[in-house]
């Protein structure tokens, strides 16, 4: 490289340049040193102080901001401005204004996203369900806490948790907050940390203190049996599947379905939702169902609009003449997220590592968690009346001589002295005696002093009392169930999320789509092909366009209101509706069912069976000579699969199949020109499909089957030839009157 020239300008410092000496050199490091020194600490950090919540069912931004309000007084004062609550709260979340306003609405009663909000809200605070409709700014609004967060602070001044410094250690903050019931799974709580992250839904209050309140007292309860289901605050319907609810019970995952609720307005000829799963909004479900409409796959809505107003959230859809409302919801229900599901993952932090519990595992750790907290809160209050004994028992010996105190207190010459001189005079310690040096004058009376012994007997029972409770996990526990049912009685509400079976709705399939119905005749091609043509359009031409080669094999007068079945040449079926395949005309090639149906490579249709009941029988024929029979019905399926494997035995190619509506004769051909007519009542009905059949034709060594057909009457001069009283039958050959090609093309 050439030597850089030197400037003429004379040299400029960088610090006088405002330039930092090393800026933009490239330095390389490993890179699993740095994620280990930048990233590592980073997820860390969202994971254990942000995203994932704690047993006491709170996120640190939740339990900052109500601890805050709890210090405000606003547990049981008046409401204050919001911009107040956020400032102030500020102290202890580092985070700003706009992020602390958000926690306080989704936590609002007004956000309507909690069962059991923990901000009474005034003013606008938007709704859960909305997408669009934003929260007035935090001026504009006013808060104070839910009277149930009384049960979220009970006794937190008695030392029951743990307090840590803030982020500039100038106050103290709790670690966690002591509830009194498991408040983890009564209110929803959502996080989305590093690698993981955190759904929990919400449980019925009175259900959920019924059921630990049952664990406590039998630790093999079953949870079902007082906890049926979640409960969800917009009051949807929770179809209901066993399997799920004991996988969310027994692992903390599963997807719980939840569809909206509705009502029919028969003078208004109008649906009416009432709520919706709280996993989308209304906007995203109206907007879905215009599209549906503008795509042409509801044809039965006129209108959509959005009627929420002060009585809550309806969406409000006007129906066409002579819909049925059941049918179109069961519609709806499976083409928008009027049904959704709720994944749960219970994920929560538990002394500080993340665990996925079910619910039971989740109620014991928050029982041992609850237990903690009533231990530390009777150990407080113990050593509370432990020193007022100790003060009181002080105080009775001073009872002993009064005179005696003044005395000594008298001829003290020094103020310092007066506690060590009554320390000696009356063999009490220091504490003692700084109590009883602090007493008034006017208080040093035999009435005053006798009123405050007298506490001193019922302190000793009280302390033995606390001392029994501290030596007995059943008391506590007893404790424990004691307030579960006090909050159960004093804050709990009847379910809102309704639990329906799935047996008893309706569900929707295509089957059950309204169709145009009208004759029209189908045509199949040997290389594959279908058409779908009107009676009108084929009396203007019937003159086919085919591919060279190809030859139409089927042809049949049906309507478009049917299923369509074609069979493959890889043993499998293909189902499809009618009306899936456009009406053509003659002179078009038609669609290509290989294509059209998405057959796997190299896959090829060859036999085409239409129905609309699935009755009759279906006569395989194989080149090996053998024929199975078998029902339509078993093609039948409840759900709406397209496609089925194992359709017939895959031991020889077949030769084709033949919807049989009762038994005839059939012919068969062979490849050696050999004929036989055999009646389909000598064949055995199969109930599996891939059933191999029986032998119906002999053939000669490098001979096959080569056809199969419905035998016509007066086709043949002597039919009686071509019959045999026994199969399998070697068949006859044609005679010189029945020599034609038509019999040899019979498919």
């Amino acid at each position: 490289m050439a030597p850089r020239k030197k400037s003429s300008k004379t040299a400029v410092p960088a610090k006088a340049q405002g330039v930092i000496q090393g800026a933009g050199d490239v330095v390389e490091q490993p890179i699993v040193s740095t994620i280990r020194e930048n990233y590592m600490p980073y997820a860390m950090s969202v994971i254990l102080s942000r995203a994932i919540p704690e047993i006491d069912g709170f996120k640190p931004s939740h339990r900052k901001l109500l601890f805050t309000m709890y210090k405000m007084g606003l547990l049981t004062g008046g409401r204050t401005k919001s911009a107040n609550i956020v400032g102030a709260t500020m102290k202890l979340n580092p985070h700003g204004d706009s992020a602390i306003y958000d926690t306080m609405v989704r936590l609002s009663r007004g956000y309507e996203a909690l069962l059991h909000p923990y901000v009474d809200s005034k003013g606008n605070f938007g709704k859960f369900y909305s997408r669009d409709m934003a929260w007035a700014a935090s001026r504009y609004t006013e808060a104070k806490l839910s009277p149930i967060c009384a049960e979220l602070f009970r006794d937190i001044d008695k030392d029951t948790v743990d307090f840590v410094d803030n982020y500039d250690n100038t106050m103290k903050e709790p670690t966690l907050l002591p509830a009194s019931f498991p408040s983890v799974l009564v209110n929803a709580n959502t996080g989305i940390a590093v690698g993981m992250a955190s759904n929990i839904c919400s449980f019925n209050l009175k259900e959920i203190c019924e059921t630990t309140a049952a664990i406590i007292r039998d630790p093999d309860h079953d949870v079902k049996s007082t906890l049926p289901a979640p409960d969800f605050i917009g009051g949807c319907q929770i179809l209901y599947d066993e399997k799920v609810i004991d996988q969310v019970y027994e692992t903390g995952r599963g997807s719980i379905r939840l569809r909206a609720r509705y009502a029919y307005d028969k003078s208004q000829n109008c649906i009416d939702i009432l709520s919706i799963p709280s996993t989308t909004t209304c906007e995203v479900i109206i907007e879905k169902i215009i599209d549906l409409v503008k795509q042409g796959k509801v044809k039965e809505i006129s209108d959509i609009r959005d009627e929420t107003g002060l009585d809550g959230m309806k969406i409000t859809i006007d129906l066409k003449r002579g819909v049925d409302p059941e049918l179109l919801m069961a519609k709806l229900f499976k083409l928008t997220t009027l049904e959704d599901s709720y994944a749960c993952n219970f994920n929560v932090l538990i002394g500080g590592v993340p665990m996925v519990l079910g619910v039971k595992a989740l109620l014991e750790e928050w029982i041992a968690f609850r237990i903690e907290c009533v231990k530390r809160r009777t150990f407080f209050d113990r050593t509370k009346k432990a020193e007022r004994l100790h003060l009181l028992q002080g105080l009775a010996k001073i009872l002993l001589d009064i005179d005696k105190a003044i005395k000594i207190i008298r001829e003290t010459d020094e103020e310092i002295e007066v506690v060590p001189n009554l320390m000696i005079g009356f063999g009490i310690d220091k504490i003692q005696a700084e109590y009883v040096a602090e007493i008034k004058l006017r208080h040093l009376n035999r009435e005053y002093i006798l009123k405050r012994t007298q506490d001193i007997e019922q302190l000793e029972k009280e302390i033995a009392e606390l001392d029994d409770i501290l030596k007995s996990k059943a008391r506590i526990k007893t404790i424990i169930v004691k307030e579960l049912k006090a909050v159960a009685e004093k804050y709990g509400e009847p379910r809102r999320s309704i639990i329906i079976y799935e047996d008893t709705v309706q569900q929707y399939h295509e089957e059950n789509a309204s169709v145009d119905d009208y004759p029209c005749t189908f045509f199949f091609t040997r290389e594959g092909y279908f058409k779908k043509i009107r009676p009108q359009s084929l009396r203007m031409s019937n003159v086919h366009k085919l591919k060279d080669g190809d030859e139409i094999t089927q042809e049949l007068e049906f309507s478009n209101d049917c299923d369509l079945l074609f069979f493959s040449d890889k043993a499998q079926v293909y189902k499809a509706k009618a009306d899936d395949f456009d009406s053509t005309k003659a002179s078009e090639l038609g669609d290509y069912v290989a294509a059209k149906l998405g057959m796997d490579e190299g896959e090829n249709a060859v036999c085409m069976v239409a129905t609309k009941d699935y009755k009759g029988m279906l006569l395989f024929a194989f080149e090996n000579g053998k024929a199975a029979k078998v029902p339509l019905e078993a093609y039948a399926t409840k759900t709406n699969r397209k496609k089925l494997t194992a359709a017939y035995s895959d031991k020889s190619p077949l030769v084709g199949a033949l919807w049989i509506g009762e038994d005839k004769e059939v012919l068969f051909t062979a490849s050696s020109g050999r004929m036989l007519l055999v009646h389909t009542g000598a064949l055995a009905l199969k109930t599996t499909r891939s059933t191999q059949g029986v032998a119906v034709m002999k053939l000669k060594k490098g001979h096959r089957l080569f056809a199969v057909g419905e035998y016509v009457e007066n086709t043949f001069a002597k039919p009686q030839r071509y019959r045999t009283r026994s199969l399998p039958a070697l068949g006859a050959l044609p005679s010189n009157e029945d020599k034609t090609d038509e019999q040899l093309s019979l498919i």
